[in-house]
């Protein structure tokens, strides 16, 4: 008997081993921007804000630089508490959008990652800033 389980718990963490590897190659195939199916996502140049209490649904059309947030000397007028009088910056750049956090106070979210550096953005991205959440289409 104790041969039979010590075979199955060889098994068992084999199997164990077979997983964990599988998981790493998969985030490491999303941190790269790969997703599952091994392609890029396609660039884009127009954000629209999927949630908020007052501008659902607003279309912003990224042709060069666009900063938002909740000054009013900002390009966009973020009405969320939670910004920052200038919170980020999207920037148009080889067909796509490159997104700047400007040193917010609560932090910019891209796929529920706080952003610390300039990233690219692609199609289908959520961008988190405060209760406001758009998505790049």
């Amino acid at each position: 008997m104790p041969a039979l389980l010590l075979t199955l718990l060889k098994f068992i963490f084999i199997a164990f081993i077979y997983i964990f590897v599988w998981q790493v190659a998969r985030a490491i195939g999303q941190h790269v921007g790969t997703g599952e199916t091994g392609r890029r996502r396609k660039p884009s140049n127009q954000v629209v804000i999927v949630k908020s209490e007052t501008q659902a649904g607003m279309d912003i059309a990224v042709r060069d630089a666009v900063v938002l947030g909740r000054s009013p000397e900002a390009d966009i007028v973020l009405e969320d508490p939670y910004a920052s009088e200038f919170h980020m910056r999207l920037v148009r750049q080889d067909g796509g959008i490159l997104l700047h956090d400007l040193g917010s106070t609560n932090g910019t979210y891209v796929n529920g990652r706080r952003v610390g550096a300039p990233i690219a953005l692609n199609k289908g991205d959520a961008i988190q800033i405060g209760k406001t959440i758009m998505e790049v289409q």
